[in-house]
């Protein structure tokens, strides 16, 4: 008996995700047009979205004026259901984007990271709050938070480790965010949520495997295989410092490292470059025809490519993105692909430069926090 009752409302929660997703991302949308998406019956259809209407999550909306419409009524998803946060906890910066149910930014903020980590944590909770005033979104209505950590997070239990900020690896660091904020938050790795972002918005779309190589101020990097993030056992997949491990050359591509090259190849020449030899001038310089800076793009593009052959080599990915302040510069995709042309004995996979930019980590979090809250909205009314 139980498994008869089990089996209708399993396929009712099953359609009606299905019909919100298409009414999500093809809303305005009738009826019919739900029935030839998702294959689902008219009947059912029906039946679907007028549960969905009497539980908020879509409602009747005006007709797209573009195309036909017959006397046919029209959905749209309610954006207003609910709202979530999504956090992008950098070293440096803080990065805020209050979301509603359809990914639309309704207020952000980004402020410089300063103070312990409970300190930021405090300012967070502070931020949630301005947010949601500048918004003029009730309170009550945010649902939860995706927090982006520059960390190593436990598939298993969002346990925090090898972090680039001192702190963030205490135990009770999700129940101290989760107190700040007053609502259900997840932690996940920051690269992670960048390829995320990469795979809905940017140049990975309809791309099965690929890998996201992040590398500025710290190096980090994702993989996404059959559609799927693979973390790995530990959480560890894609932590490319360990690369450098045993080896006694200088193969690291990150800010530090590269501005520390750039001080001594400018030893004694002639160079448009001038202490402390930032990234952005760097690049700047060499794209003005700069010998020194010219060298050192050279050499960091060999570096990436060390760090990306491992993920070619062990997994033959077609595509792999870079991104960060450094490898979203477009000059390191030729000198990167040519090192691994060399060095590869199969075909090379192809180079692009993130579509996203320093906003990947904060458009991965926000997908992330309204899938979260879309699971959480739907596990409610199965319990009801």
């Amino acid at each position: 008996m139980t498994e008869t009752k089990a089996v209708p409302a399993l396929l009712r929660a099953l359609n009606e995700r299905t019909v919100l997703e298409a009414v999500r991302t093809s809303g305005p949308v009738s009826r019919a047009e739900v029935a030839r998406q998702t294959g689902i019956s008219r009947p059912t259809v029906s039946l679907v979205l007028r549960s969905l209407l009497e539980d908020g999550l879509v409602r009747e909306s005006a007709r797209d004026p573009g195309r036909p419409h017959y006397g046919a009524v029209y959905y749209e998803a309610d954006r207003e259901a609910a709202v979530v946060l999504a956090v992008d906890f950098g070293a440096r910066a803080v990065r805020t984007a209050l979301c509603d149910l359809a990914g639309e930014v309704r207020a952000r903020e980004e402020l410089r990271s300063r103070g312990s980590v409970e300190e930021r944590i405090d300012t967070l909770a502070s931020t949630c709050r301005s947010l949601l005033r500048t918004s003029k979104l009730p309170a009550d209505l945010l649902e939860n938070a995706v927090v982006a950590l520059p960390a190593v997070v436990s598939p298993a239990d969002e346990s925090v480790s090898s972090a680039d900020l001192p702190g963030l690896g205490a135990a009770d660091l999700r129940q101290q965010l989760e107190r700040a904020l007053r609502v259900p938050v997840t932690l996940e790795n920051d690269v992670n949520l960048a390829a995320i972002a990469e795979q809905r918005h940017g140049v990975a779309q309809d791309v099965a495997d690929f890998g996201f190589l992040l590398v500025g101020a710290g190096l980090g990097a994702a993989v996404v295989l059959d559609w799927k993030l693979h973390r790995g056992h530990n959480g560890n997949a894609g932590e490319l410092d360990a690369v450098r491990n045993g080896r006694s050359d200088d193969v690291d591509p990150c800010a530090a490292a590269i501005s520390k090259q750039a001080t001594e190849l400018a030893a004694g020449k002639e160079t448009l470059l001038e202490l402390p030899y930032e990234v952005r001038d760097l690049f700047a310089a060499s794209r003005a025809g700069d010998a020194v800076a010219a060298a050192v793009v050279e050499e960091t593009a060999r570096r990436i490519a060390l760090h990306v052959l491992p993920l070619a080599a062990t997994l033959d990915l077609p595509l792999v993105v870079l991104g960060g302040s450094i490898g979203a510069n477009a000059e390191l995709l030729a000198p990167v692909r040519r090192h691994l042309e060399d060095w590869l004995p199969f075909p090379a996979p192809r180079l692009e430069v993130s579509a996203l930019g320093e906003a990947a980590v904060i458009e991965g979090a926000v997908a992330a926090a309204v899938d979260a809250a879309l699971e959480r909205v739907f596990q409610r009314r199965v319990r009801a």
